[in-house]
């Protein structure tokens, strides 16, 4: 007689998703471990996913306002009846073996406090070349951080429903790096892990305005959390990384020297930019490797602009880190509790 495995709650955060949820939902579905329960947490969405999750037959808890994805992980949490959870945004279609991979791995390894997934190097939905951009860079940056890091990949992990609640939930005051600060403060405790082995599409923004937004503010508050605990995560956001948007800020910069000194000066931002290309110079290899090379002039392109924002994020939280008390604050008030379980 095989012993019982653990019930595994499958939490699904959703904000305007409906584009994504069918095929997220349905790769849960099919899922090749059990016993398995499934919530979607809907936050105050305006589109169609409520009524898409309850056609396929799934719990749907509604948050009464939109929180963010803190507050709809925290509430799935205190919903969930499960002895490991396992979260997964709305715009990831896992692999089948997702899930199963998931628990071997905390069943494998007591210390393990998280198990996060990497995803697949092709958008979930494909319908312009910013999500091909986001897809391909964005994976390359998780698979060159695999392994034991401090920084929670909360698209899709892993976790024992304990160590969530040991740690805490999310803290409900942040948005764009609530992930962030719950690694940092998972990590110091217990082990987390990212690993290939879990893995799934993602659906990206298909705007580059919108992508950028977003980058700008997580860049804004990573500020007071890295002043805090002076070190950055580890895993993906390398100093190597760091260099390359510095290097592309002064290429910028340095554009005017060939107006004040003469033609010579051209070299300068030239070299910068060859400088903040070769701070990244495995993923554009990699990029190259497996897209023609006009898509790579793109993709080049985009992540110059990318690391431009990214900086621009960081020196305006720079800025608001020395104007506001509040602001330098943000991460260490006590983060309140989850929303109770249906409300």
């Amino acid at each position: 007689m095989e012993p019982l495995r653990p019930l595994v709650t499958v939490i699904v955060p959703n904000y305007n998703h409906a584009r994504f949820l069918p095929l997220c939902l349905q790769a849960i579905k099919e899922q090749t471990y059990s016993p398995m329960e499934i919530v979607v947490v809907d936050d105050h969405s305006t589109d169609e996913s409520v009524r898409i999750a309850e056609s396929m037959g799934v719990n749907v808890i509604r948050t009464p306002a939109n929180g963010g994805a803190a507050v709809a992980r925290n509430t799935g949490a205190a919903w969930a009846s499960g002895d490991i959870l396992f979260f997964v945004d709305s715009d990831v279609a896992l692999a089948p073996d997702a899930v199963a991979v998931g628990v071997a791995l905390l069943e494998k390894d007591p210390n393990l406090g998280a198990a996060c997934g990497i995803e697949d190097p092709e958008p979930l939905i494909r319908s312009t070349r910013v999500e091909d951009y986001r897809a391909l860079q964005h994976h390359y940056w998780s698979i060159a951080s695999e392994g034991e890091v401090s920084f929670l990949w909360s698209a899709m992990f892993a976790i024992r429903a304990a160590v969530f609640a040991e740690v805490g939930p999310f803290n409900p005051r942040l948005r764009y790096t609530e992930e962030v600060d719950y690694g940092h403060r998972l990590s110091r405790r217990h082990t987390v892990l990212i690993t290939s082995a879990i893995h799934g599409r993602m659906g990206h923004d298909r705007e580059l305005g919108t992508l950028l937004r977003k980058l700008f503010h997580r860049g804004r508050l990573r500020v007071p959390l890295y002043a805090r605990r002076r070190k950055f995560a580890q895993g993906y956001e390398t100093a190597s990384r760091a260099w390359g948007s510095v290097a592309a800020l002064l290429a910028v910069a340095a554009l005017p020297l060939p107006l004040v000194f003469g033609p010579v000066a051209t070299a300068v931002p030239a070299l910068l930019l060859a400088a903040s290309l070769a701070c990244d110079a495995g993923m554009y290899r990699f990029v190259f490797s497996r897209r023609c090379p006009l898509f790579g002039v793109f993709f080049a392109g985009v992540h110059f602009l990318v690391n431009l924002v990214i900086i621009a994020g960081v020196a305006a939280g720079a800025a608001q880190w020395f104007l506001s008390g509040r602001f330098r604050g943000i991460y260490e008030a006590p983060a309140p509790a989850a929303l109770p379980a249906g409300g």
